[in-house]
């Protein structure tokens, strides 16, 4: 399987981020933004989290300072959209969608997958591919109890000291999380080493996207 490159080292790439909650992002693609940085490549990132109050947004200003400390500029939103909620909320959220694509233009989207079992990040999604129809967008996987980790179709292979960082700074950070039976380290570990296995990763570790179209020139 040959691999196929977003950017190299000296390169700039615009990445937005988006996550229904607080710890969302970092689950779902920490390792690989991390493993861009360390690569060199000179990140843009702009991170949004549609669900975070008090703690919850502490927490999530606090882990995306560390995830893109090396970052070559980075804004962070914390927004206030109601968790569990998000179908209820869709006018406001798509409302809230719309300003944010007048704001931005990233080469790349990381969001949820549109067939995860919570509907929070199901609307996400959804809202991601209605909102941005001329993207690429890459939908990231959370591993929780529902038990629906599905089949992905692009992986993005990570060095184990990047995976080790961000396995770190997720304990680290989201302490109103760590009484979650799947929040350990164990978890992001073994998927990781499973991704890994599939696409044959070098230091045996990968994260998982799901990738519904991209055209190559």
């Amino acid at each position: 399987m040959k691999a196929m490159h977003l950017a190299g080292p000296g390169d700039r790439l615009s990445v937005l981020c988006l996550g229904a909650h607080s710890d969302d992002i970092e689950i779902g693609a920490g390792a690989t933004l991390l493993s861009l940085l360390h690569r060199g490549i000179r990140l843009d990132v702009h991170w949004c989290v549609l669900s975070g109050g008090g703690e919850r947004e502490r927490e999530a200003r606090a882990s995306a300072a560390d995830f893109l400390s090396d970052a070559a500029s980075a804004k962070v939103e914390v927004m206030p959209f109601r968790d569990g909620f998000f179908p209820e909320q869709g006018e406001q959220i798509k409302s809230w969608f719309e300003l944010l694509k007048a704001r931005v233009d990233p080469d790349v989207i990381l969001t949820h997958r549109r067939d995860d079992a919570h509907q929070d990040h199901r609307e996400v999604c959804r809202l991601a591919w209605n909102t941005f129809r001329d993207h690429s967008i890459l939908e990231y996987e959370i591993p929780k109890w529902d038990g629906d980790i599905g089949r992905p179709n692009l992986y993005v292979p990570v060095s184990a000291a990047a995976l080790q960082r961000k396995i770190d700074l997720l304990i680290s950070h989201f302490g109103s999380q760590r009484s979650k039976q799947w929040f350990d380290a164990e978890t992001f570990l073994g998927l990781a080493r499973l991704r890994g296995m599939e696409c044959r990763a070098p230091e045996r570790y990968a994260e998982a996207f799901v990738s519904r179209k991209l055209t190559l020139v």
